[in-house]
């Protein structure tokens, strides 16, 4: 036997001996998925209570229950 047949069977054996290792498809899927990036930027100002400020300037409340969220 020369070297290619050997060569040859032994990779036969390689490819047939032992189970094929079958992955779960949806899991190979959300691994080859990109990671999640987030980017959080901190303002000066909180254009929610800014906002709030100016409504609370042209109107009055009924009662005071929400000045404690100034």
């Amino acid at each position: 036997m020369d070297a290619k047949e050997e060569f040859e069977e032994q990779l036969i054996r390689k490819l047939t001996e032992g189970e094929i290792a079958q992955e779960d498809t949806e899991e190979e899927a959300r691994k080859r998925l990109p990671m999640k990036s987030e980017f959080r930027i901190q303002a000066q100002v909180d254009p929610v209570q800014e906002e709030t400020k100016q409504y609370r300037k042209m109107a009055d409340e009924i009662d005071d229950r929400y000045d404690k969220y100034n």
